[in-house]
């Protein structure tokens, strides 16, 4: 199974967010793909994945404007069924993964996380209990996709 790791990041804290979900990804067994969302250019770039992670830091109480633009691409790729979750780094308000989450849930309808979104303070990434918990997040959607496999 494979999954892709899609992200935007000002500061690179969201970034290496996404490099610790990956980590936890490859742990629970699975490929992984870690992409920027700048990246992504066509509906047919988001193919092939049987799981995905979007991530995003919050910028004024709100995902960036990056990630809108993305998510608007992702609707037209039909994720219908596939498993996700959201992540994002934060200073203050960290309402962006939630924002993200609902998203692949009630629009997209995903097979989303029992975990819900995943939010990280920006100061805790690249701490040990930051890492491990980017790598608990990554390693619990992957064996998602392994029960649903």
């Amino acid at each position: 199974m494979k999954v892709l790791i899609a992200y935007d990041s000002r500061t690179g804290h969201t970034e290496k967010m996404a490099q610790y979900m990956a980590e936890g990804v490859r742990f629970s067994g699975n490929e992984v793909e870690v992409k920027k969302i700048s990246d992504i250019k066509t509906e047919a770039d988001l193919q092939g994945y049987n799981g995905y992670l979007f991530g995003s830091p919050t910028y004024h109480r709100d995902m960036t404007q990056g990630m809108k633009t993305f998510l608007f691409l992702a609707q037209k790729a039909k994720l219908q069924g596939k498993v996700g979750g959201a992540f994002g780094s934060y200073t203050h308000s960290g309402d962006a993964p939630k924002y993200i989450y609902e998203t692949m849930q009630y629009v997209f309808d995903m097979n989303m996380t029992d975990l819900g979104s995943f939010n990280l303070k920006e100061a805790m990434i690249d701490k040990a209990e930051g890492m491990k918990a980017c790598q608990d997040y990554g390693r619990v959607v992957g064996e998602k996709l392994n029960a649903a496999g």
